[in-house]
């Protein structure tokens, strides 16, 4: 009798924890929000309440922040920068490393063990280009002050290897039977992230290189830029404000900012109201 009493407890239970969570969704209205935004490249929490206050007129901003974060934890949006979302979960670039790129890492870490290093291969932005390039280059970023000690180093190892290229020199001698390495000066505060124990590059900070360095990333300007820049928010989840902090410590966050309103990526309040 005892064990039917407490089943019967658990089931009205679990009866009325599954009628409230019913009830918290509704009170979402995760049907309309995807409506309201669907064609917005991004929204803002300003956005959101407005969406929520013209449903009802007297929620509290208290509330209207409970649902943000519940929309959130549910996967229906996801942050991309203070204050800024879009639809969907998140959707993480990790970029492939071959076998090359993993040595020459563990080579660099080996000889200059307290440097900060990044490496990846531009193979990587096939995936979002429409014209597809005939020859790659590895690309490995390390602080200023010891580029030239790490492009004699990998010299001596009898890799061909290019520091600060200009246009003619690419030109000339970059090889076109095999993948060459270019030896960048990290910025400071570089968006980065692990792949395995190797420090790469985050969409943040790919987007931004291709479009400040037109040398090294000729085959990705003109209209391949475009495309490149809109397969890569169609695909992955882009942090806005890293993006643009990054932008920022390049010295060309206006730039940026003009190019990005220009292909549509993210226009300024006015265009950005205008899809709402």
């Amino acid at each position: 009798m005892a064990i039917n009493i407490i089943c019967c407890r658990n089931i009205v239970l679990l009866s009325l924890s599954f009628k409230n969570l019913i009830i918290r969704d509704k009170k979402l209205h995760i049907d309309q929000l995807e409506e309201r935004f669907n064609k917005a490249n991004y929204f803002t929490t300003k956005d959101i309440s407005e969406f929520y206050l013209s449903l009802d007129p007297l929620v509290k901003k208290t509330t209207i922040n409970w649902r943000v974060y519940a929309l959130v934890q549910k996967g229906i949006l996801t942050r991309i920068g203070r204050g800024k979302f879009c639809l969907g979960s998140n959707n993480i670039f990790l970029p492939e490393l071959n076998r090359k790129e993993k040595v020459i890492y563990d080579k660099l870490r080996s000889e200059f063990p307290f440097v900060q290093i990044c490496v990846w291969n531009t193979k990587i932005l096939n995936e979002f280009m429409q014209h597809q390039p005939g020859n790659f280059q590895i690309i490995v970023e390390v602080e200023k002050e010891v580029a030239q000690s790490v492009f004699y180093f990998l010299k001596e190892l009898n890799y061909p290897v290019f520091i600060k290229p200009t246009e003619e020199i690419l030109e000339k001698y970059l090889p076109t039977d095999k993948e060459a390495i270019i030896i960048k000066s990290l910025v400071s505060e570089s968006p980065l992230q692990e792949n395995g124990n190797i420090r790469t590059v985050t969409i943040e900070k790919l987007l931004v290189d291709i479009f400040s360095d037109t040398i090294i990333f000729s085959a990705q300007q003109g209209a391949e830029l475009r495309t490149i820049f809109q397969e890569a928010f169609n695909k992955y989840t882009v942090n806005h404000s890293k993006m643009l902090r990054y932008a920022s410590r390049r010295r060309k966050k206006e730039n940026f900012q003009e190019y990005l309103s220009t292909i549509q990526i993210y226009g300024n309040k006015t265009d950005n109201a205008a899809k709402l």
